[in-house]
């Protein structure tokens, strides 16, 4: 039995080492006599440490997880966390400052608090995150046992190991997709790249105690790679926690949107028949699971299909100062402003009191959680993860009730667009082709551009006006076969043409078009050139590169757009170099950077790219 590593990390942390061990299940031989020996350790424990009473609510329940964000501000901007329209951020003033972050902290750790993790918005955009991780880590001394984090990796790998060098031992990462554009559409902003670069800096970090993937679950958007990411726990040590999509302020929560945990576990136990439960930490939100032979685990946070209320043991202190004691309670109180008026720790903790002993039993139920007052969670912290998400409404305790009103935010009245979605999957999963019967005809056209890297021979060919050699080609027979082919340049514009009316031939949920107007060009560009003012804006090029900038321009009166047409066009003008240039630069050539640059007609309206931002008409 563990009873020495259990007894030196504190009472809480001693109960789960002598249930479940540090790392694994023990199994306790002669359980009916060892039960009064436990009893008897945890009681020496409670007496050694009292538990301040002000953390205990009327159920019995003790908090000893604080959850802290530091900012609401986010560099991703995911549908489920953030309202479409945005939010009005509290000014910086009324933030709780580093020394307010670090008082609040030391009075909860002094009272029994053993784990603090630290929150947003996105935490790491917190100036002076290094130095607040620092300054917990001393609080070790009066019991703090973990300092943990909840990033969503953007900007975490470039301070990652420099906060776990200061004390940081438990990191969960949000990563709702490994798809990358799926990424994009969910979190409407780029960096997939840069969240697993995050992951694998986590992987190597051996100071690291734990590492959770977050990932929320949206019906028909997501859920279909759920089997991936537990195959990512077969080589790592990694536990994958799948979140049930819940309902915020702004977030148009929708039931058919969620997938019930018990769903996707009967999906995992098809592909593996075999897997068995694994134990869960004390008061975890996660039921575990694993894989024999697999290095990892996951879990399910079921806070919509099966909450865990009963074993809940955190408070929350929004970035504004706000103690909340339950996810989807809009009641808050305000600490901050306590805390300014010159209150006392004795005096905080009487107000910290009030508001856990309002802790109802269990929050509602699905259909009836408040997401008129309730904050969206971005104003709460911790995107991603299940235990930080709400909203403000001002209820004045009694020993408070002349403290100055806090400012309320306002928000915009627009009714946020649905969270997005596949259109060309259905509720199951299975491929299915969008009905536009309902669409008006509308003038619709779409510019789409890329381009291919070629070698200075197969500049030279393609710029080439006779067969006579203008700048000293080696005639070869690979020079030779490249011109039997004729003008490159001329054949694979009328290909990108031909290929863009042959689209949804090729795409299989595309709808057939009658195009009214194709127009391609291919220009050469040599290192020194400057690129076309038309397309600069749209596509930067790697200037010290031979290159040719094909750009495609596609019309049609019809009920869908023509961006994939103008995308086929592009591509296939651009394989048709290759093709033509293949016997002199096949090893060198490399075809990149293609997109759409510009939009006109249809619902979402006029629209145009310009150095990977969107400028709307």
């Amino acid at each position: 039995m563990i009873w020495n590593q259990g007894l030196r990390f504190g009472r809480a942390h001693s109960r789960r080492c002598l249930q479940y061990g540090r790392n694994s299940v023990v199994e306790f031989p002669r359980l009916a006599s060892s039960k009064a020996g436990i009893q008897v350790k945890i009681a020496q424990i409670d007496s050694e440490r009292p538990f301040e009473p002000a953390l205990i609510d009327g159920f019995k329940r003790k908090h000893d997880y604080l959850r802290i964000s530091l900012t609401e501000r986010c560099n991703l901007r995911c549908f489920y966390c953030m309202p479409e329209e945005g939010i009005e951020l509290s000014p910086k003033e009324h933030l709780l400052t580093n020394d307010e972050v670090i008082r609040l902290a030391t009075l909860f750790v002094k009272s029994g608090v053993t784990k603090i993790r630290l929150t947003g918005g996105e935490p790491t955009i917190r100036k002076g995150i290094v130095d607040i991780i620092a300054r917990l880590n001393d609080l070790r001394s009066h019991g703090l046992e973990a300092i943990a984090i909840t990033s969503n990796g953007l900007a975490l790998h470039r301070h990652l190991p420099t906060l776990i060098q200061n004390g940081l031992t438990h990191l969960n990462l949000s990563l709702d997709t490994l798809d990358p554009f799926k990424f994009e559409l969910m979190t409407r902003r780029r960096g997939h790249e840069l969240v697993l670069r995050t992951l694998d800096i986590a992987m190597a970090s051996p100071s690291l105690q734990s590492l959770k993937l977050n990932v929320v679950i949206i019906k028909g958007l997501n859920d279909v790679e759920v089997l991936d990411f537990v195959e990512m726990t077969k080589d790592k040590n990694i536990s994958v926690r799948f979140i049930e999509f819940m309902p915020f302020t702004g977030n148009n929560w929708n039931k058919s949107k969620m997938v019930p945990s018990s769903a996707l576990l009967d999906r995992i136990r098809t592909r593996h028949p075999g897997l068995m439960r694994a134990p869960d930490e004390l008061n975890d939100t996660a039921r575990s699971w694993s894989i024999p032979g697999y290095a990892g685990s996951f879990g399910f946070i079921s806070s919509m299909s099966d909450h865990f209320c009963a074993s809940c043991n955190r408070l929350r202190i929004t970035a504004d100062g706000q103690i909340k004691v339950c996810l989807f309670d809009a009641k808050e109180v305000s600490l901050r402003d306590f805390l300014r008026s010159g209150a006392s720790d004795d005096d905080l903790l009487r107000l910290i009191g009030k508001a856990v002993q309002g802790k109802q039993e269990k929050h509602a139920g699905m259909e009836d959680i408040d997401v008129v007052t309730n904050r969206p969670m971005i104003l709460i912290g911790d995107p991603g993860s299940p235990a930080t998400r709400s909203f403000r409404v001002y209820r004045h305790l009694s020993t408070v009730s002349n403290r100055k009103q806090a400012p309320r935010r306002y928000f915009s009245v627009k009714t946020p667009a649905p969270p997005p979605s596949l259109t060309h999957i259905d509720e199951h999963g299975r491929p299915s082709m969008v009905d536009v019967g309902e669409k008006l005809d509308t003038q619709r056209s779409a510019t789409a551009a890329g381009r291919i890297y070629i070698p200075a021979i197969a500049y030279a060919l393609v710029t080439s006006t006779s067969h006579k050699d203008p700048v000293n080609l080696r005639e070869s027979a690979a020079v030779n076969k490249a011109r039997q082919k004729g003008q490159a340049l001329t054949v694979a514009q009328l290909a990108a043409i031909m290929g863009s009316k042959q689209t949804s031939n090729l795409i299989p949920l595309c709808h057939p078009l009658a195009l009214t107007n194709v127009s391609v060009t291919l220009v050469p560009e040599a290192p020194e050139d400057s690129v076309p003012p038309s397309t600069s804006d749209n596509l930067p090029r790697q200037r010290n590169r031979h290159s040719i900038l094909c750009t495609a321009t596609v019309s049609c009166v019809g009920k869908t757009g023509v961006e994939m047409e103008a995308l086929t066009a592009v591509s296939v003008g651009l394989l048709t170099v290759w093709d033509m240039l293949k016997a002199v630069a096949g090893k060198e050539m490399e075809i990149g950077e293609i997109f759409v640059a510009e939009k006109a007609g249809g619902k979402s309206g006029n629209w145009k790219r310009s150095h990977n931002s969107i400028t709307e008409d």
